[in-house]
């Protein structure tokens, strides 16, 4: 991808140039959506940027005619601000009459990382599914399930994996070679799971032959790629190539990418009040000068800077005052610890209503998404 930035599925580092990536990956700019699209922050403030075959999804809303959503999960590690932008895609795309389906990677995460089932479907339900509910999915139409175990209804797991099986014929090495790298069954098997999950929605004992639309940080691309080509040759059954969406990377604390392994390049939606001051303060990376007089003088990055990205992707919802942050901060008149300490009041405002709502959810809230 040139030097200055490298994006990859397993890799992204550097300073983005989502222009460059539209035409390298060959997606499409959005714009011109419906007005119902601006009432959701992520659409308006352009976070979501570029697409392939969105028109389907957006006739489909227009007309009410049925359309599902599919996104995945993968149960590792805690659930933090970083997976938000997804969830709250799933809730708007729910809101709007889609059929959702949230895959939960587990036979991913056992081939490819060597967890076991058990641990991969406790992380599942007290880290995202839980997580999920709070933030205001409903269990109308909607389907969480684990790869390991696709549904309770057997013509619905016999149409799954007869899927996965069928895929396996429409893939080449090289092409596995070319977005895997080192192949191993392990890898295989997920990539044909991967592809199953995405395209399922469509089979009769599903949703039906329908427009499906696949949400995805942009780094993800390569695999929509393998998986449209796969389906472009399969015959049988007929199902309509995937629209996709790609949003802007959320940046963590410290700059790059989050890591699950890396508790201080994250917020947590199970951080107390302490650990989020803690962690902006100490970690979040800063766009401001080295000294007060300085940046009084030059101004502050809000491109750049953590605390205001996430005020932008999550937790200021009022355009004018976001708007006015930013222009503070340019200016110089806010200084980087006065936007640090609007940041910690926003995300702390925010959980303590959350973790309140979560803590008040029970087994029989969980069993109404498990299919």
């Amino acid at each position: 991808m040139g030097k200055e930035f490298v994006v990859t599925p397993w890799d992204v580092s550097g300073n983005v140039d989502y222009n460059k990536l539209i035409k390298e990956f060959g997606l499409r700019e959005l714009k011109g959506l419906p007005k119902v699209f601006q009432e959701n922050v992520l659409f308006r403030r352009k976070i979501i940027f570029a697409h392939r075959d969105f028109e389907r999804i957006v006739e489909a809303i227009e007309k009410k005619k049925k359309f599902a959503m599919l996104t995945g999960l993968m149960p590792t590690g805690k659930f933090h601000i970083g997976h938000m932008i997804l969830a709250q895609q799933i809730i708007f795309y729910q809101k709007l009459g889609a059929d959702i389906y949230v895959a939960v990677a587990d036979l991913e995460s056992y081939n490819t990382r060597g967890q076991s089932l058990e641990e991969g479907r406790k992380i599942a339900v007290e880290e995202y599914i839980k997580n999920y509910i709070t933030l205001g999915l409903k269990p109308e139409k909607c389907e969480i399930y684990f790869q390991s175990d696709r549904s309770r209804d057997g013509e619905k797991s016999g149409a799954y994996y007869r899927l996965a099986n069928l895929f396996g014929r429409h893939a080449t090495f090289n092409e596995f070679k070319a977005v895997y790298g080192d192949i191993t069954p392990g890898k295989m098997v997920s990539a044909f799971l991967q592809a199953t999950d995405i395209m399922h929605p469509g089979l009769k004992e599903f949703s039906g032959r329908v427009p499906i639309v696949v949400p995805v940080g942009v780094d993800q691309d390569p695999h929509l790629r393998l998986i449209r080509d796969m389906t472009n040759r399969l015959k049988e059954p007929d199902l309509i190539l995937p629209s996709s969406t790609y949003h802007y990377f959320i940046q963590g604390l410290k700059g790059g990418k989050m890591s699950s392994s890396d508790p201080t390049s994250f917020i947590a939606l199970t951080d107390s009040a302490k650990e989020v001051e803690t962690k902006i303060k100490k970690y979040a990376f800063s766009g401001g000068k080295d000294t007060v007089e300085e940046h009084r003088a030059k101004g502050g990055n809000p491109d750049i800077d953590v605390s205001f990205q996430y005020l932008r992707f999550f937790f200021e919802q009022d355009d004018k005052k976001l708007a006015q942050i930013e222009e503070d901060y340019r200016s110089g008149k806010l200084l980087t610890g006065e936007l640090k300490k609007i940041t910690i009041e926003k995300i702390n405002a925010f959980l303590k209503e959350h973790q309140a709502r979560r803590a008040k959810i029970i087994e029989k809230d969980i069993e109404k998404f498990l299919y």
